[in-house]
């Protein structure tokens, strides 16, 4: 185990995809040799240990490079039980050492043209670009803000390629009017409420349909999973298209698990032309989850922070990654996953905090059982001014069984659900349907008047035909709101 960090190396370190010349494999060779025992270093060619507390995110299995995933947990990994939470580690240490802040800056992703080389050739270029003369004077001078300068002015440059430029600043849509019927919804002051239906485990679409048309007169806007529990299904986006087909705003999900950068982009410029307005990106979950044979399980190119970063400023700087404009830069409304009940709720605020700050206009949560404990992670929330700057629609999932909830509150990660709840629902026997419906509403009920709180996701989870009960017994239909009529057939195939 490396000297300063809690945890094996997950894998070997990385070696360049090209021959270098002899000088700079010598400075790999040594910053291999010195980094790996102290940190289990895998050389990534963008070192961020001094932004994380001394602990190498490298470490993550998911190769999450800007926070911990929404199943993080104090115990373990829930990828690879034997290892502990690589992110939790490095929040723990941070708020110690009152290093939290350092946090929120948005991290790039890999350029894997220099992944495998050393990082202390550019420190030494920049240091020299610096004055090195300068930088100690700087470093020994009694001014705290002085020395955090002449810090950054040589490591933010490294960390920081242009062709990224992360920081840790709130950056406000650039546009005023809203872009979805969702965001007008939203800024408009309405109780929203929102849905999932399930895509389809085959290219037979009737019943997605049919639940669709079921749903809509209840939803501002309906969900599509983007294969969820690293299960394929159909995608996100021909579901989207659907359900516009059938006058239903969709949200269309975005898995940074199978995605590249380069198919990120190209994505999100299809689906906006084709009229989807609102985006919701996700770290997903891990191919571990999934049905073997296990899928690439080492490193993602992309994470969902990093997925926000991207697409903000696709829409609102009309560029590409790598800088070229976009004479019609794509229009969306921007969303992110958050998980009130993961590891701590203060190290969950500065996740979303971060979340915020890189894009995310609005936030689906992780199922919620515990209106109480999620007051807990509102709060924190406050404490760092987001609840002004970002929408939030709390999780909510009927029960079917205790089966069901058993399997929630011990599997599923970042699910909490208290022994009062389930011992109701074993109490219930035969009736836990029901019992798991009557919970749904309490919940409702008690999470309505919260504050910060500005709508309802529900996720009927193959359960489609319970929302609009629950809608309308929870108070919550729309304005709007007509009785639904008889759907009639439209792109359907059996």
């Amino acid at each position: 185990m490396p000297n300063f960090t809690p945890g094996r190396r997950w894998q070997p370190p990385f070696y360049p995809f090209k021959r270098e010349p002899l000088r700079y494999r010598l400075l790999e060779r040594m910053e291999r040799m010195v980094k790996g025992p102290l940190f289990g270093c895998r050389m990534c060619g963008n070192c961020l240990l001094q932004e994380t507390a001394f602990i190498c995110p490298m470490e993550c299995p998911k190769g999450a490079r800007n926070g911990p995933c929404g199943g993080s947990t104090s115990e373990h990994c829930y990828v690879d039980e034997t290892r502990p939470c690589i992110w939790y580690r490095i929040y723990t240490r941070a708020f110690a050492m009152g290093r939290e802040e350092k946090l929120l800056e948005v991290m790039p992703p890999l350029d894997w043209d220099r992944v495998g080389t050393e990082t202390w050739w550019d420190v030494m270029k920049q240091l020299r670009q610096v004055g090195v003369r300068h930088f100690g004077r700087e470093m020994t001078s009694g001014n705290v803000k002085r020395r955090a300068k002449a810090w950054d002015s040589v490591f933010y440059p490294v960390r920081q390629p242009d062709w990224w430029q992360g920081d840790a600043e709130y950056h406000a849509p650039a546009y005023t009017e809203p872009i979805s019927e969702l965001e007008r919804r939203l800024k408009a002051g309405e109780f929203v409420v929102t849905a999932e239906v399930a895509p389809p485990l085959s290219t037979a679409t009737k019943k997605l349909c049919t639940n669709v048309e079921m749903v809509k007169p209840y939803v501002a806007a309906v969900n599509f999973t983007d294969n969820p529990s690293a299960t394929a299904r159909m995608a996100s986006m021909a579901c989207s298209i659907m359900a516009l087909e059938h006058g239903v705003e969709p949200v269309m999900q975005i898995a940074a698990r199978d995605r590249t950068r380069t198919g990120l982009q190209s994505e999100v410029l299809g689906a906006s032309a084709l009229g989807v307005r609102n985006m919701l990106c996700l770290s997903g979950d891990h191919s571990r989850m999934g049905p073997p044979p296990l899928g690439r399980a080492d490193v993602l190119d992309i994470d969902s922070i990093q997925m926000l970063w991207i697409l903000r400023r696709m829409r609102d700087e009309g560029k590409f990654l790598d800088g070229r404009e976009i004479k019609h830069p794509p229009k969306f409304f921007l969303g992110a996953a958050a998980s009130p009940f993961a590891s701590e709720p203060r190290f969950q605020a500065l996740r979303e905090h971060k979340k915020v700050n890189a894009g995310a206009q609005f936030f689906q949560t992780n199922l919620v059982y515990d209106a109480e404990g999620m007051e807990i992670w509102l709060n924190e929330l406050a404490k760092r001014d987001v609840l002004g700057k970002v929408y939030i629609l709390i999780g909510v999932t009927p029960l079917k069984s205790l089966k069901m909830a058993l399997y929630m509150h011990n599997e599923v990660p970042g699910v909490f659900i208290p022994e009062k709840l389930l011992k109701r629902m074993e109490a219930a026997g035969d009736g836990a349907q029901e019992e798991g419906v009557q919970i749904a509403l309490e919940l409702i009920e008690a999470i309505k008047g919260k504050q910060g709180v500005n709508g309802i996701h529900i996720m009927a989870v193959g359960w489609e035909e319970i929302v609009p009960r629950i809608v309308t017994e929870a108070g919550l239909l729309p304005p709007d709101f007509s009785a639904p009529v008889s759907p009639e057939p439209s792109h359907v195939v059996a």
